[in-house]
C-alpha cells in the first residue's frame, strides 16, 4: 500500500477569532479549544503506525513556534514547508506535492487544515483509511461531513449517483458556496449535501497533474519555487520570487470544482473548523444555561452566551442572551452570536484605521520566548520579558534609547560591550544607547525581567543587529 504523507496547512490570518486570535499569532499556534494547541491536537491525530513523517507548510515568521509546538509533543517534521507570502491553499499543496517527488516518492497526502477539531479521533482515522483504495486509484477525495443542522457559515458538497464511484466513494456532483439559509436547509432535506471540510486524500503526482491541467500557471511557479528551494535544518525555503509569481486561488477554485476526478467520502467524525466563536461555543462545555464560560466569569440570568476572559480580568455578564464577550488585555469583543462570522470584518475596519490590536497582542512571542509591553508613556516604556531557558536576544544596540534591566526570576546572562556576567533575581544593569548588549537565560527555569527603556524615540525599529541565533540580521523587531 502506498504510504500516507499527512500535510499540515498552518496558514491564516489570524482574523476569525480575533482578539485572542491575531495575524502575528494565529488560531493554530494558540490552546483555543483545548489545553494543547490546535496544531499540536492535528499533528497528533497522524502521528504513529500508519503515518509517515509530517510535512508543515506554514510561515516564515511562524517557523520556530511550529518547531517547538510539535518538539513539546515529541514529534519531528520530515519538513517545514515556509511559504515567503501566503498564496492560498493551491499554491501551498503544490509546494507540499512537489516535496515529496523530488524525493522520489508518490505518497498519498492527507492535507489538513491545521486548525480544525475532530472530536472522534478513532473515526477519522478509520475514514482516512477507507478513503485510500480510491486515492491509490488516482481519485482526489475529500471528506464530506455530515450535516447536522442547516449551517450557513460552510461551503457543501453535492454527492453524486450511486452508479458512480470509485471503490464504493461516490463522485462529487458540484461544489457550492455557502448558501442562505433558505438553501442551506433544502440542502439538509435532500440529503445529498455535506459541509465542505476543506481536508484531502490525494497521490502527490494525482494532484500536480490536475493543476498542471486546470491551473499551470500555479504549477509551473511552486514548481520552479521547489527547484530554488534551500534547506536550514527541518526548514525548507521555496525561491521567493517563483512562489509569490503564482496565483493565490484555493484549491476548491483551482482544482475540485473542476476536475472529473474528484470523490467525497461521507464521515461523521465530531469536526469543527472552529471558524467563529459561535463554532467554539458550539462545541464547548455549557453549563446549565447553555453558557460557556471561561476564565474569571460570573454569569446571572445569561443563557446561550460564551464569555471568556483571557487575561485575569473578572466579566460579568448580566441578562445576556445569545452573546459573545471575549475579553484580553488590549481588547474586547462583543458580538451577538449570530453574527460573529462577521469578526473578520471589523478586524479589517482596525487595520484600515490602524489600530496594533488587528495584527498583534500585548504579549509578542518570540522564538526565545515573549514580550509584553506593561505601561508607555513620554520618552519611556517598560515591558515584562520572558527568556526560554537556553534562549538569547540577538547581540543588538540602540541609537536612541538607554534600558535598564532588572531581573524579577531566574538568572540572567548579561552581556555589555565586552563585559559578560551573570544576574540573579532582584539584580539590576543599565544599557546606554549605542552599546552593544544581549541578553541570555543560562539557567533550566525560564527567566522573568522588567525592561524600562528611556530616550527621545522608542520606536521598534530603533535596533541594530550585530548576531543572532535565528538569522533575523535584517528585520527590525524589539527584544529580538
Amino acid at each position: 500500500m502506498t504510504n500516507i504523507r499527512p500535510v499540515l496547512l498552518s496558514g491564516g490570518a489570524g482574523t476569525r477569532l480575533w482578539p485572542v486570535s491575531r495575524l502575528a499569532f494565529p488560531k493554530q499556534l494558540l490552546p483555543i479549544a483545548d489545553n494543547q494547541t490546535m496544531l499540536q491536537a492535528t499533528a497528533g491525530r497522524v502521528a504513529g503506525a500508519g503515518f509517515l513523517d509530517m510535512l508543515v507548510v506554514g510561515d516564515e515568521e511562524h517557523r520556530f513556534f511550529i518547531e517547538d509546538q510539535l518538539a513539546l509533543s515529541g514529534l519531528t517534521p520530515a519538513a517545514i514547508l515556509l511559504e515567503p507570502e501566503g498564496r492560498n491553499t493551491a499554491a501551498a499543496i503544490a509546494l507540499a506535492a512537489n516535496w515529496v517527488t523530488t524525493q522520489g516518492q508518490d505518497d498519498l497526502l492527507l492535507v489538513l487544515p491545521s486548525d480544525h477539531v475532530i472530536r472522534d479521533v478513532e473515526a477519522f482515522r478509520a475514514a482516512v483509511q477507507a478513503a485510500r483504495p480510491a486515492a491509490e486509484q488516482g481519485g482526489l477525495v475529500t471528506f464530506g461531513i455530515r450535516p447536522d443542522r442547516p449551517h450557513t457559515g460552510y461551503g457543501y458538497i453535492e454527492v453524486g449517483d450511486e452508479g458512480s464511484t470509485l471503490q464504493g466513494i461516490p463522485r462529487v456532483a458540484a461544489f457550492v458556496e455557502k448558501p442562505s439559509v433558505e438553501l442551506a436547509r433544502e440542502y439538509i432535506a435532500g440529503g445529498r449535501f455535506l459541509w465542505n471540510s476543506g481536508m484531502f486524500l490525494y497521490r502527490a503526482s494525482a494532484i500536480l497533474e490536475e493543476l498542471e491541467r486546470y491551473e499551470p500557471e500555479i504549477a509551473a511557479a511552486v514548481a520552479q519555487a521547489s527547484q530554488e528551494s534551500s534547506a536550514d535544518g527541518s526548514f525548507v525555503r521555496p525561491g521567493a520570487r517563483a512562489f509569490a509569481s503564482s496565483p493565490s486561488i484555493s484549491i476548491d477554485f483551482a482544482v475540485m470544482e473542476k476536475t472529473a476526478k474528484a470523490f467525497v467520502i461521507p464521515v461523521d467524525i465530531g469536526w469543527s473548523d472552529v471558524g467563529s466563536w459561535e463554532a467554539l461555543w458550539d462545541i464547548g462545555p455549557k453549563d446549565a444555561d447553555e453558557n460557556v464560560l471561561q476564565g474569571p466569569v460570573i454569569s446571572l440570568d445569561s443563557k446561550g452566551c460564551l464569555v471568556r476572559s483571557e487575561h485575569g480580568a473578572v466579566v460579568v455578564a448580566l441578562g445576556l442572551r445569545n452573546i459573545g464577550v471575549v475579553a484580553t488585555r488590549d481588547a474586547i469583543l462583543v458580538t451577538d452570536m449570530a453574527c460573529s462570522q462577521e469578526v473578520k470584518q471589523a478586524v479589517e475596519l482596525l487595520r484600515e484605521q490602524g489600530h496594533e490590536t488587528a495584527t498583534s497582542a500585548v504579549e509578542v512571542f518570540r522564538p526565545w520566548g515573549s514580550y509584553q509591553t506593561t505601561d508607555k508613556g513620554e520618552r519611556f516604556q517598560t515591558k515584562r520579558i520572558v527568556v526560554k531557558p537556553g534562549a538569547s536576544l540577538s547581540l543588538q544596540k540602540h541609537h536612541h534609547r538607554s534600558e535598564h534591566w532588572i531581573v524579577v526570576k531566574g538568572t540572567a546572562e548579561v552581556t555589555i560591550g565586552d563585559e559578560v556576567r551573570l544576574l540573579q533575581e532582584n539584580e539590576s544593569t543599565f544599557i546606554s544607547a549605542g552599546t552593544l548588549h544581549r541578553l541570555a537565560n543560562p539557567g533550566r527555569v525560564p527567566l522573568h525581567l522588567i525592561e524600562v527603556q528611556c530616550g527621545p524615540y522608542l520606536g521598534e525599529d530603533d535596533i541594530v543587529r550585530v548576531d543572532d541565533h535565528y538569522g533575523r540580521h535584517m528585520s527590525p523587531d524589539h527584544s529580538s
